[in-house]
């Protein structure tokens, strides 16, 4: 890629924030075991380390776009990352469970803003006819990431300790902050009208609670908890729907870009891939454990065939994005992911962690090619000076999707479980049948994703502009 030099030093500082970041995101998942016995308390209350991260994630992603408008992207950009590195160095210094979950939700305020600010912040860097080979470079660690985190987090647990998983966060986050306070340029604050106050408190609201009450839902679809957090979420999410496309000024979420139909194609087709990523990820280490007895460090090494055939086909993808646009690379990513769900509804008890093997680089290569491609799409269909705004709308439904993910495939496993057992199966048959429909969740909307992604123009720009790159027309 012929990556302007000037951009490099930015675009290298911006990836390590993003790695430290979405790494985290990951790396709590197979710790809660260890955390439950050395604070000698239950799973219900060390599971929320990883809910209030979460939350307070959901909660704060509405706001980023507004602040970085208001107060400059790489002041919000480096005050996130202060926050993220307080929160670890405090998490390893927890002393009981509810200290950790506090200062949990505290790491999950700083990092929240973090990719929404740095997706924004990448859009006003490049060239915007060169932005899918850039976005192939930078959104490596968003790929990469949730899959190594596991990995790491599993190694320490069980070679090291637990506290590393934290303290391992210092010096990468020290290096990221100084890294941006010299490469990362001030970008010109947008302007922004006064804080839209019925949006602050409806926006978090609305997707922390849509967050809590989904993710509950992978426990029971009927308990208080969950019915009670999607209530809440819907009825706050429909009166700041009402509320933002009311507003005369700058709202919090631009949701006027869903005005534009290719816009809007582009948001659900993301919302499905997202679904079928984070399914995947969640699913196969899970069935591993559970059916075939593997500790979660071996489990999470699994992962590495997804991972590096990602890291090959991203920067691939980025590439073919600028020279063919998005619809090829959408057909055939997606087909692949398609055929690596298949082939695991294949897998049979007399089967090896080998056979996870094709499945798993097919829904690396699948990725590498599709994900990162969409975003960048959906980037440069929104109105420029509104970057910042879009990238936390998409980041905060992404936090939604991934939630649901996880608590529905989580859900439909149970449930699915109980039912081929009644059926006269054995428990090592049920457990692999019910897997079985959840991988058939996973085939039937990456088929979806592909459908609708076929319907996807292609972005070019108005070479009367090349500048600003504000005129677009799309072409078939």
């Amino acid at each position: 890629m012929n990556t302007h030099p000037k951009l490099i030093a930015p675009l290298l500082t911006i990836i390590v924030g993003i790695f430290m970041v979405v790494l985290d995101s990951t790396a709590m998942n197979v710790a809660v075991y260890e955390l439950k016995n050395h604070f000698h308390s239950t799973l219900e209350i060390v599971q929320w380390t990883i809910t209030g991260y979460t939350l307070a994630q959901a909660a704060v992603i509405p706001l980023a776009g507004w602040l970085s408008d208001r107060y400059g992207a790489r002041r919000i950009y480096i005050t996130s990352l202060v926050l993220f590195v307080l929160g670890s160095l405090l998490c390893a210094l927890a002393s009981s469970a509810p200290q950790l979950i506090v200062y949990r939700i505290l790491q999950g305020l700083g990092g929240g803003m973090v990719l929404p600010i740095s997706t924004a912040m990448i859009f006003r860097i490049a060239p915007r006819e060169k932005a899918g080979s850039i976005m192939g470079m930078v959104g490596l660690p968003i790929l990469l990431a949730p899959a190594l985190g596991p990995i790491v987090s599993g190694y320490l647990i069980d070679y090291v300790r637990w506290e590393w998983i934290f303290l391992l966060n210092l010096p990468v986050g020290i290096a990221s902050i100084l890294l941006s306070l010299r490469w990362i340029p001030k970008f010109e604050n947008q302007p922004t009208t006064s804080l839209d106050k019925f949006g602050i408190l409806l926006g978090p609201l609305a997707f922390a609670s849509l967050t809590f009450g989904i993710s509950e839902g992978g426990t029971s679809w009927t308990s208080g908890y969950t019915v009670g957090g999607i209530v809440v979420g819907i009825i706050a999410l429909l009166a700041f729907i009402a509320v933002e496309l009311r507003m005369k000024g700058q709202p919090l979420l631009e949701l006027r870009v869903f005005q534009s139909s290719m816009f809007s194609r582009g948001v659900v087709t993301q919302w499905l891939m997202q679904f079928v990523m984070f399914g995947a990820i969640f699913l196969i280490p899970y069935y591993m454990q559970l059916s075939m007895g593997m500790s979660a460090f071996d489990a999470g090494l699994w992962t590495l065939p997804q991972a590096l055939s990602a890291a090959v086909f991203m920067p691939i993808g980025g590439r073919l994005y600028d020279k063919i646009g998005l619809r090829p690379l959408i057909a055939v990513g997606l087909s692949a992911v398609t055929v690596g769900a298949i082939l695991l509804t294949h897998i049979t008890p007399a089967d090896t962690a080998i056979d996870f093997l094709i499945p798993r680089i097919l829904f690396g290569v699948g990725m590498g090619l599709s994900y990162i491609s969409l975003n960048t799409y959906l980037m440069q269909t929104a109105p420029h000076h509104l970057i910042s705004r879009v990238s936390s709308l998409t980041s905060a439904m992404q936090q939604v999707v991934s939630s649901l993910a996880i608590a529905s495939l989580t859900s439909t496993v149970v449930m699915r479980m109980d039912h081929h057992i009644k059926s006269g199966d054995t428990l090592p048959v049920a457990t692999v049948h019910s897997f079985h429909d959840a991988y058939w969740i996973i085939v039937c909307l990456a088929v979806g994703a592909v459908v609708l992604g076929l319907t996807l123009r292609k972005v070019i720009f108005d070479q009367t502009h090349p500048s600003s790159g504000e005129k677009t027309v799309m072409t078939e």
